[in-house]
């Protein structure tokens, strides 16, 4: 191994936090700041499961937990030890320009707008949706106009496990079908409708805000921490009553949250310098404690309890077990 400086991938929901925490390294060690890329989560584990050597990532971040597919692809090109390290918790908003009203839904209304097929009269049909107000007359009669990630990124993983499923099972015929079977219950709250309403904005965050505060009639989805870095222009919606906030999000309150991780090739770890001293630095109490550098940014911290286990296992190296 030649390289000298770690070489980060994957989610752009943890580049921030892994952003900030690699500057801090780089200043306060005398190792080189590492080298941080937004892949998103798919893509990053996908670099990252590729081999072991110089042009491998060291590192990988997810705004999801790696799949065991993901791991028996990783063990295919003799990855067999990997530590993952869950770092905080995150929000997954539905957000608009300030300049409109916010957003209030129910989790079955953003599922009637954004799937690709709908229950109606007991019937599977293909969306018919074009308007809020067709859904709901309490609603804005304004187009069905939903800017988000695509099918790489882990807050669509997130987004359509945690919104869209809560969504579906809203209704007592795909209720019902979850029962019977899992398999076609979950095809129908994961696909997303095609027809224009959805938009694949890329793994490009700030576009999305740009592009929100151009159209104060569209939606964008995305983490908690970039609402909050941009709190200025856009605002977080109301997801069955309840508003993003960290507060929210960190007492369990908020439907739409997950955890976020990053995951260490340890057959790296004794070959490129400071992998090590990196893993202490972002399990530290300074940078994902309770009053943590990465709080400022939008990080939800971990329990006391459970940031002990995690530093505890992240710097010992302990290799993954999936339940």
């Amino acid at each position: 191994m030649a390289r000298d400086q770690i070489r980060i991938v994957g989610s752009s929901t943890v580049f921030p936090f892994a952003t900030t925490v690699a500057e801090t390294f780089g200043n306060k060690t005398g190792f080189k700041t590492p080298v941080v890329e937004s892949t998103g989560s798919g893509g990053g584990l996908k670099l990252f499961c590729a081999g072991i050597g110089d042009e491998h990532p060291d590192i990988t971040n997810a705004s999801r937990r790696i799949k065991k597919s993901e791991v028996e692809k990783c063990a295919a090109a003799g990855i067999t030890d990997i530590t993952e390290v869950k770092v905080g918790f995150d929000g997954i908003v539905l957000a608009n320009s300030k300049s409109a009203k916010p957003v209030e839904l129910t989790k079955q209304q953003v599922f009637m707008a954004l799937a690709k097929q709908v229950p109606i009269d007991g019937k599977l049909v293909d969306n018919p949706y074009k308007t809020w107000n067709d859904i709901d007359p309490s609603l804005p009669k304004t187009k069905i106009e939903v800017l988000g990630p695509p099918p790489t990124s882990g807050t669509r993983d997130a987004f359509v496990e945690l919104a869209m499923e809560g969504g579906a099972k809203a209704f007592d015929m795909l209720k019902d079908l979850r029962k019977s079977d899992k398999k076609a219950f979950k095809a129908v709250a994961h696909s997303v409708r095609e027809d224009g309403a959805y938009i694949e904005a890329g793994e490009n965050d700030n576009l999305i805000v740009q592009k929100l505060v151009a159209n104060p009639d569209a939606i964008g989805i995305f983490g908690f921490s970039f609402l909050d870095q941009n709190a200025d222009r856009i605002q977080g919606g109301i997801i069955g009553g309840v508003e993003p906030t960290f507060e929210n999000i960190s007492a369990g309150d908020y439907g739409i949250s997950r955890s976020l991780y990053f995951y260490v090739k340890a057959a790296h770890a004794d070959k490129v310098p400071g992998i090590k001293e990196f893993i202490a630095e972002f399990t530290s109490e300074d940078a994902f404690g309770e009053f943590g550098y990465l709080t400022e940014k939008g990080l939800i911290p971990l329990s006391e309890e459970e940031r002990t286990k995690v530093r505890n296992d992240a710097t010992s190296l302990t290799n993954l077990k999936l339940m």
